[in-house]
């Protein structure tokens, strides 16, 4: 919602309102002396006139100019700003009307009413009525305290705008945080019995200590009544202190039960909710077994968040559970001090804090960022407060487990790594196609001068040999980075694994034993087969490397198992990682020397290998990685060091369309006469590539027009007459091929179309949108861009 009012009346100049005023005069005494005619009358009411014209003028002279007009308000930029705040927003002008809110204001108020007209009680109206006043007044108000929907709320006042003529009103809620709505609701329900069923009592208040929840017991005490409301109410109003200091319920007086206050910290943000707990005790001192320290101890197991007691000397005394989870603690061996939780650097940060709390010397909560030892990467914030009155416990620490947080913080920053880094790797072998273009292609024009037993024949052979080792890397780097040409078909993996079975019984050797299971009705999936056989062959090699490592003399065990995925394995995967559905999985595990801790979250990253130097690209992994993105699947690597590892691929189940066996891809018919006639305009920006299909094409028998851009090449057309084929770069400066080619067809719309590429067909699709065109990738072969070539002329002849 965005409404503006504006101010549009105008403004006269004082020449204007002089000559309004006489005129205005005139015809009064004309009127006059026409009803009545009184010329005395008449006279008065002109000489009037002129009085009141004369002082305007004279007031207006006098009277400061109105500043300029600002710019207009952008409302839709202030709503888009205000849908940014979790806290209800609106505005209102000086009339009163409500020009802007956003949606959490109409949620929380069940509707788009202006302020202080809300559904929050009469007093709440009329607080939030003089805090409106006082905002205009003093440019800012607050009200602490208000309720809509049971829900405790206040409110922030501001006067803003260019003219100062608009309220911004700020609604939020009391509870704080996420955890702090959480512990509030809990108070109020079943935590709130459990601790009523030991005798504890405990409120959740602002820090200017205002209720915002709290227990029965506690309610009965206060109020008389479990059910009494006292959200809001201000805490300190419930209590009184006699002259030995002890605390009692000011409803019960100095003869009630005095009570032992204990604030507990779990939040690490400014103005979070402070939780307290109150105890009845003798009036002598507890000591460490007396039943108030068991029911702290109690209140301490029932706490949602990670809370610990220590001692006087900087000993443990109690830990919940949620402590031990947060801080990874080993309960058979727990540790003794809190300085044994944290790294060697973060030990004495920790000891000096614990024990000047413990000896009396601070009051507040201090936050420490620190390093666990077990998590050493990822900081966590430990707060660690002075406790009084708990026996031997003198220091409560809090820590909030965020193992949750810190494994989405992980996930998140290595798949923004794999994106950087396969983006990358796109661009590396764009290039270097291009360099193995020209390496290879210079390669077969001198093969073809030397026949085999020449000396430089062999030498030739090598380079060219070598250079196509070097495309296959490429070729892995382009399917990390999910770029290469897939041809799905839809398929069932138990077949993928059948067709790939022998082929695996040779890499692994009879000393490894190959064990394969397949689950039944397993859904069809899509992907390319002869990737996914990749898929198999790559893990499998990975295997048994490292169980030739565990076992010097021969053994192992390589499983390769496919099932259907269940929704129970797909949520513990976790949503925010995999969407939940239907899925087929492929699992590949071995009883290996598995992957150690530190390199489980590196072993899909290009280059990264854990084997000597010289038996490894890093190339495989990353490779595994790229296909079964591209195909839309989800990879995990499961390993403990010396206990194998297992990586499970999740591929969606296809929806519709009948399973087909993957068969090898028929190897498409030759022509048999490569020879051909014609011309070709080539246009290729690379120049050593430029260069080479020049002369591999020529070769052949056809006349080239070579042009190095986009526009050189539409001159050309111009000035030759139509070409028999165009043999284009898709990426160039400027104008890139598909753009030329769109304007050569609107000419010649039956042209044959080559286009060439360092980068994959599959990611250039999109580009290319152009029907009836061939591609070939680079970096291709003389004979290779022959084939392409005239292939090409005949599906268009």
């Amino acid at each position: 919602m965005a409404t503006l009012f504006p101010d549009t009346m105008p403004r006269l100049t004082p020449r204007a309102a002089l000559a309004t005023a006489v005129g205005a005069g005139v015809l009064s005494a004309a009127l006059v002396l026409w009803v009545i005619g009184d010329t005395a009358v008449a006279t008065g009411f002109l000489a009037a006139a002129i009085v009141l014209g004369g002082t305007l003028v004279a007031w207006r002279a006098l009277a400061p100019e109105p500043p300029a007009p600002g710019p207009a308000v952008d409302w839709q930029l202030v709503r888009t700003l205000a849908q940014e705040s979790d806290d209800a927003i609106a505005v209102t002008d000086r009339a009163g009307r409500l020009v802007c809110a956003n949606d959490r204001f109409e949620e929380l108020f069940g509707g788009l009413s202006a302020p202080p007209g809300l559904p929050i009680g009469e007093a709440g109206v009329g607080a939030l009525a003089a805090a409106g006043r006082a905002a205009w007044r003093d440019g800012r108000a607050r009200v602490e305290h208000a309720e809509v929907a049971g829900r405790a709320i206040y409110f922030d006042v501001l006067r803003a705008g260019q003219r100062q003529d608009l309220l911004i009103w700020r609604a939020a809620s009391l509870m704080g945080s996420d955890s702090g709505r959480a512990l509030a609701e809990a108070l109020t329900g079943s935590l709130g019995r459990r601790l009523a069923e030991s005798g504890i009592m405990a409120a959740l208040l602002t820090p200017d200590g205002r209720v915002i929840a709290a227990d029965p017991v506690l309610r009965m005490r206060a109020m008389g009544h479990a059910d009494a409301a006292v959200e809001g109410a201000d805490f300190a109003r419930f209590l009184i202190t006699d002259e030995r200091g002890l605390i009692r319920f000011e409803r019960e007086g100095r003869d009630g039960n005095p009570l032992r206050l204990v604030q507990v910290p779990f939040s690490d943000i400014d103005g979070a909710p402070i939780l307290v707990a109150l105890l009845d005790e003798d009036e002598a001192p507890v000591s460490l077994g007396s039943g108030a320290a068991a029911h702290i101890r109690t209140l301490v197991q029932l706490m949602p968040l990670g809370i610990a007691l220590v001692d006087r000397d900087g000993r443990f005394i109690e830990m919940n559970d949620a402590f031990i989870r947060a801080a990874a603690v080993d309960r058979d061996a727990p540790p003794l001090y809190p300085g044994d939780l944290v790294v060697r650097e973060d030990k004495a940060a920790v000891a000096d804090a614990v024990r000047r709390f413990a000896g009396g010397g601070a009051a507040h909560v201090t936050d420490i960022a620190v390093r666990l030892g077990d998590l050493p990467e990822e900081p966590v914030v430990l707060s660690i407060a002075g406790a009084r009155g708990l026996g031997d416990a003198a220091v409560v620490l809090s820590l909030k487990e965020n193992n949750e947080e810190s494994r989405l913080k992980r996930e998140v920053a290595q798949a923004t790594k794999m994106q950087a880094v396969g983006q990358l790797a796109g661009g590396v072998a764009h290039d270097f196609n291009n360099i193995l273009t020209a390496i290879i292609g210079h390669c077969d024009l001198m093969l073809m001068r030397h026949s085999p037993g020449d000396s430089d024949y062999d030498d030739i052979q090598q380079v060219r040999n070598n250079s196509n080792r070097a495309a296959a890397l490429t070729r892995q780097l382009l399917a990390f980075s999910r770029q290469q040409t897939l041809r799905p078909q839809i398929l069932q993996l138990p077949d993928v694994v059948s067709e790939v079975s022998n082929l695996l019984k040779r890499l692994l050797g009879e000393m490894v034993t190959l064990e394969v299971r397949h689950g039944r009705n397993l859904g069809p999936v899509r992907a390319d087969p002869g990737q996914l056989e990749q898929v198999v062959v790559n893990l499998a090699v990975n295997a048994r490397d490292a169980m030739a490592a565990k076992y010097p003399h021969g053994g192992g065990k390589l499983m390769i198992q496919t099932r259907s995925a269940t929704t129970a394995e797909i949520r513990r995967r976790g949503p925010d990682v995999m969407p939940v559905g239907e899925y087929t999985a492929l699992e590949i595990s071995d009883t290996g020397s598995g992957i150690a801790p530190d390199a489980l979250p590196k072993i899909f990253e290009p280059f990264f290998t854990t084997k000597e130097v010289g038996k490894g690209t890093g190339l495989g992994l990353s490779t595994v990685y790229g296909i079964v993105k591209q195909s839309g699947g989800y990879i995990f690597a499961d390993s403990k060091p010396g206990q194998g590892a297992t990586f499970t691929i999740y591929l969606p189940v296809h929806a519709s369309g009948e399973p087909v066996a993957p068969r090898k891809a028929a190897p498409k018919a030759k022509p048999a006469e490569l020879w051909g006639t014609g011309t070709v305009l080539l246009v290729e920006d690379e120049d050593m590539v430029r260069a080479v299909a020049e002369r591999a094409l020529t070769r052949q028998g056809y006349t080239v027009i070579a042009a190095e851009n986009g526009e050189i090449a539409l001159e050309l057309i111009e000035q030759h007459p139509r070409p028999d084929l165009l043999v284009s770069d898709v990426v160039m400066p400027a104008m890139d091929g598909p753009t030329m080619a769109r304007r050569i067809r609107l000419r010649y719309p039956d042209l044959p179309i080559l286009f060439m590429s360092g980068y994959a067909e599959e990611q250039l699709r999109r580009s290319i949108d152009i029907e009836n065109v061939a591609f070939i990738p680079k970096p291709f072969s003389v004979q290779q861009l022959a084939e392409a070539a005239r292939e090409a002329l005949g599906q268009q002849g």
